[in-house]
């Protein structure tokens, strides 16, 4: 098998892979064998076909499906042994090409275009700059994080009386013209509302001091100015509620506030373990903060990773084979339109000139990701996802089992394993190039 490759000015190569007779001409008349040792057909007993027979039914398949498979493994095994950085995958040269007829030819050659990885010329030092945010811990956001771990960890109470804070389970019943419980009306039994909910100040007059089994008159759709919502709680199709027109008397079953958590021994050992050394509210806002503080930390990073990736893309010229990736882009997606290619482009070669000079950055740097790290990141998405539900403390060893389930699923282990490259990437570029530290507020940083 001879393989040659002719570079081109636009950042293309030409690689032309000729298989002989002798590369494949073994192995098909091994296979041929095979299957005529099986093969079955009618009119001949088993194993005892003519190989002439075989030759005709099942020679061109065979030889196809080998000159094939060696074309791959050879082209994949040339790149690899010449060390030869490709951008996408070769794709058909459909000018070169000649037509490959597998009845006649006994040598095929196969034209295929590649495109090279450019050089990515890159030191990172103090000559790059890029801005790093340090966000202020206030009072205010400290509070305004306190009132949510209240909310998050408040109850419901009943109570006697409606207020401005209440939710209602109450019965509706629809009334006639004459104003009593209309025959074969709508009923709707423990409606849960809030007061909040209703739109029509009346009605929000007459609920105020309501107490259970107390009942008033009201249009459901006036009150709550929504026909859509009224259908839900009338348990009625959208086509009733859209023509509803009725008053109904609701009354009053249940109360309940919502009273927000207190600050107290309790709520620090849910939020903080049952051996937590917070015991005083100046303790908790110094808790709170510090957990505020590494939060901040991981938007100013996560910042730093968006303004250190357009620093760089920025500051390293390439020139990408935008001809060939257009192409590549329409021959892998056949779904994509022209249009649609065009339109993404740009955002494509962004993402592809950032993937090559983290590429760069991890080779020269020969930087690697342990098992050890792994497991840490996904012991940390495991964290992350325990805390959405308002669970701070978990055992190790459980996190550990539910990071383990996380990393069983092959795309979600290949996921974070380069997001764990991604890190080290960016660490190192936070640690070598200028930052430019600036303190902000939390509104100045969201302005960003």
């Amino acid at each position: 098998m001879k393989i040659n490759r002719e570079n081109t000015n636009n950042g293309t190569a030409i690689i032309k892979v000729l298989v002989e007779k002798n590369d494949y001409e073994k192995n098909v008349a091994d296979k041929l064998r095979e299957y005529r040792q099986k093969a079955s057909l009618p009119g001949f007993r088993p194993g005892k076909v003519p190989a002439g027979v075989i030759q005709k039914r099942f020679g061109k398949a065979l030889l196809a499906e080998e000159v094939n498979q060696l074309l791959s493994q050879n082209l994949i095994n040339y790149l690899r042994d010449e060390k030869i950085n490709i951008i996408g995958d070769p794709l058909p040269n459909n000018e070169l090409q000649q037509p490959i007829d597998f009845d006649k030819q006994e040598e095929f050659e196969f034209v295929f275009d590649i495109a090279l990885t450019p050089d990515v010329n890159l030191t990172l030092d103090k000559s790059h700059s890029v801005d790093y945010y340090r966000i202020k811990v206030d009072e205010q956001l400290i509070d305004e994080n306190i009132d949510q771990i209240l909310n998050q960890y408040g109850t419901t109470q009943d109570v006697d009386v409606v207020s401005e804070e209440s939710y209602m389970r109450v019965d509706f019943s629809e009334l006639d013209a004459e104003g009593n419980v209309k025959e074969g009306g709508i009923v709707a039994e423990n409606v849960l509302i809030a007061y909040d909910r209703v739109k029509d100040e009346e009605v929000q007059k007459q609920l105020i001091g309501k107490k259970p089994e107390e009942s008033l008159v009201m249009d459901p759709v006036t009150a709550f100015g929504d026909r859509h919502e009224v259908g839900h709680m009338l348990n009625i199709s959208h086509e009733v509620a859209d023509e509803l027109n009725s008053q109904f008397i609701c009354t009053v079953k249940s109360i309940q506030n919502f009273v927000k958590g207190e600050l107290n021994d309790e709520l620090y050992k849910k939020l903080f373990g049952e051996e937590t050394d917070v015991t005083t509210v100046e303790q908790f806002r110094e808790k709170v903060a510090e957990n505020i503080s590494a939060s901040l930390e991981n938007s100013s990073k996560q910042q730093f990773e968006v303004d250190a990736r357009k620093s760089l893309v920025a500051a390293v010229p390439m020139e990408l084979p935008e001809s060939f990736l257009k192409r590549w882009l329409k021959e892998t997606n056949k779904e994509l339109t022209d249009a649609k290619i065009e339109e993404d482009f740009e955002d494509f070669t962004e993402d592809l000139r950032w993937q090559l000079i983290k590429n760069n950055i991890i080779n020269e740097n020969k930087i690697e990701v342990s098992e050890e790290e792994t497991l840490q990141m996904a012991k940390n998405i495991a964290l992350s996802q325990f805390q959405q539900y308002g669970i701070y403390q978990v055992a190790d060893e459980h996190l550990e089992s539910y990071a383990h389930r996380i990393m069983e699923k092959e795309d979600d282990r290949e996921r974070i394993v380069r997001r764990v490259f991604e890190i080290k990437v960016y660490d190192l570029v936070r640690e070598k190039v200028q930052l430019n530290e600036k303190e902000v507020t939390t509104e100045e940083f969201k302005a960003l």
